[in-house]
């Protein structure tokens, strides 16, 4: 069995920016702190929820330092950086191996995307260039790319490949999944409204957008799952779907982001082109915070 990064949840923390775009690492590094004390896991530095499409390589280097540095070991820092470029995915997954990064996250190529056989050459190419434990990050929705049940299996035979995020949304899949690798590909829900019935089937954790406004709720959910008291782990997060559903009620990170501003944790604006809530959807997330006592 190969050693797990994590098992549990990981946060897939947002960036915080200032009013007039810039990074604001002060703020950072108290949701680092946050998370942390909040019970997660793991932190996912600089991945979509991250916005890590519209920063600068110089940018996404300062980020990735610094969150290993503020974590401090406490818990992994797992480095999202994947890229449909296979130079540039393997350059800054090296930048992470140098600022001391636990493990990196590497999705598959969108837009050109690739075949089955190129995907597995991708990413064969970029582990020359680190040691790090690298988990995939499937999630068809964003990248326009499915890899197959078989690729994964072929994957899951290299050392340093340990995990896959699963955010197609089929748990049957995610089962398919489970049966054909095993031990050799830890599971972990893309979803926080499948994190019961992915850990149901064999799943390690998530990798999760939740957590970032209720850390020790979406941690709970998977120590019930780990404990397997999946009874009391169902009622938890039916109790929290509105949220894991509003959560979402546009493109991720954008409600996200406007719910940690609403609770007063001023994390500022998403880049363009994400753009701010309309006046109905803002309604609906404030009602719904207000509902779980996050906002008077």
């Amino acid at each position: 069995m190969k050693k797990l990064l994590f098992e549990g949840n990981a946060v897939a923390i947002v960036t915080p920016f200032n009013p007039d775009g810039s990074l604001n690492l002060e703020k950072y590094g108290e949701l680092i702190d946050r998370q942390i004390e909040g019970g997660a896991d793991a932190i996912v530095a600089v991945g979509t929820t991250g916005e890590n499409a519209t920063l600068s390589g110089e940018e996404h280097c300062e980020l990735m330092r610094y969150a290993v540095e503020r974590a401090a070991h406490r818990v992994p820092v797992i480095c999202s950086t994947g890229s449909n470029d296979t130079a540039y995915g393997a350059k800054t997954s090296k930048a992470a191996e140098e600022a001391g990064a636990d493990g990196l996250l590497w999705v598959t190529p969108y837009y050109n995307k690739t075949s089955q056989s190129g995907l597995i050459k991708h990413y064969e190419k970029m582990l020359e260039s680190v040691s790090l434990p690298v988990i995939l990050y499937h999630i068809p929705g964003r990248t326009g790319f499915t890899v197959k049940v078989e690729t994964f299996k072929e994957l899951s035979k290299n050392p340093q490949i340990v995990g896959v995020k699963e955010a197609s949304g089929n748990i049957s899949l995610v089962s398919s999944i489970i049966e054909a690798c095993g031990d050799d590909l830890a599971v972990y829900s893309g979803n926080d409204d499948q994190i019961v019935p992915t850990m149901s089937v064999g799943g390690r954790g998530v990798i999760s957008v939740m957590s970032n406004v209720v850390p020790d709720v979406t941690s709970k959910i998977c120590r019930l799952c780990l404990e397997n008291d999946f009874a009391a782990a169902r009622e938890l997060a039916i109790e929290y779907l509105d949220l894991a559903h509003k959560l979402f009620i546009d493109v991720n990170p954008v409600p996200v982001k406007e719910a940690l501003n609403m609770m007063g944790l001023g994390v500022g604006p998403c880049r363009l082109p994400l753009y701010e809530l309309s006046a109905g959807d803002r309604a609906e997330l404030r009602k719904t915070l207000i509902k779980y006592g996050l906002v008077k």
